[in-house]
């Protein structure tokens, strides 16, 4: 008999206060930023969602080409019981995994948004009955408790999202996926691999303006909840592309020069004519950097699929 179940290790007055804190410290600082979570509200995921369907976009299609193609493999090599996936949104991928996964017990999918999680989960409970789901509400950067699950347990981190995180973050982040696998468990991880850099750039700067759109989303989150003035109008979408470290860098920048009011954290921001916002980083990779960064965290690569043009990776790996 299939069940779901929802636990909220999230305070329900955590979202706000992480947004009143990244506003105020992001924008105080020089230079200036916001961290790219605070892009999706409801209409920031479905412009996302739009994003993933234009031409410029490969990330999304190539990994779900991999999963399609690799989904098999991957069951066998982690035969898991419990899948637990990070940052799960709608599940649509996934779904290519749970179909592989014969033997799976139980589906943990792990979120900020108490709504995605129950929408994602009675779906798949249409879809897989017999199937456990224990959905949790939780920010997996701030620390994550999981429940009692048969194992082995497969955890995955897809859509290069692990991107988003700076080089120090990243660490700290495979170093608490270590201490949540035990001996036989696996890390399914997603990264966008390094290429040409005008490639990369339309990917995040398409002829359509979407992603644009996507960017300046951010300053409506900031309207809407902290009762700010912010014109999008006021602001262009900036794209470019850190050779030195490797990811892309969205920026919003000032058309001239304005002050912003945002009354529920009392602050009067200025900017100078030219000044820049960065939104995202969105690292890119090698195999070489990835297995660095998962041994430097006690996880060893066992598997490295790519898609058919080499643009995107998942790698398997496992508490060494």
């Amino acid at each position: 008999m299939s069940s779901l179940s929802i636990t909220r290790t999230l305070p329900a007055d955590a979202t706000s206060a992480a947004l009143r804190a990244d506003v105020t410290q992001g924008l105080t600082r020089t230079p200036k930023q916001l961290p790219p979570k605070w892009f999706y509200d409801a209409r920031g995921s479905e412009l996302f969602e739009e994003i993933t369907r234009l031409p410029e976009y490969y990330p999304t299609r190539a990994e779900r080409e991999i999963l399609l193609a690799r989904a098999p493999q991957i069951a066998a090599a982690t035969d898991a019981r419990t899948l637990i996936e990070l940052g799960s949104g709608s599940s649509d991928k996934t779904r290519h995994l749970i179909g592989a996964l014969t033997g799976l017990h139980t589906y943990v999918p792990v979120d900020v948004s108490e709504s995605a999680l129950t929408s994602a989960g009675k779906a798949l409970l249409t879809e897989h009955p017999g199937l456990t789901v224990h959905a949790l509400v939780a920010d997996f950067q701030e620390g994550l408790t999981l429940p009692g699950t048969p194992g082995p347990r497969l955890l995955a981190f897809l859509g290069g999202t692990i991107g988003n995180l700076l080089p120090g973050e990243r660490a700290a982040f495979l170093r608490s996926v270590h201490e949540l696998l035990s001996p036989g468990d696996a890390l399914l991880l997603g990264t966008d691999l390094v290429k040409d850099e005008a490639t990369l750039v339309a990917a995040y700067d398409d002829a359509q303006g979407v992603t644009a759109a996507f960017n300046k989303n951010v300053l409506q989150v900031i309207n809407r909840e902290l009762g700010g003035d912010f014109d999008p109008a006021d602001f262009e979408h900036v794209a470019v592309w850190n050779a030195e470290h490797e990811w892309i860098e969205m920026r919003l920048r000032a058309r001239k020069e304005l002050t912003v009011k945002i009354t529920g954290v009392d602050l009067a921001v200025s900017f100078a004519e030219g000044e820049e916002v960065r939104t995202e980083v969105s690292a890119k990779f090698r195999e070489d950097g990835v297995r660095d960064e998962l041994a430097a965290a006690g996880l060893e690569l066992r598997e490295w699929w790519t898609d058919r043009a080499g643009r995107f990776a998942l790698s398997l790996a496992v508490r060494s």
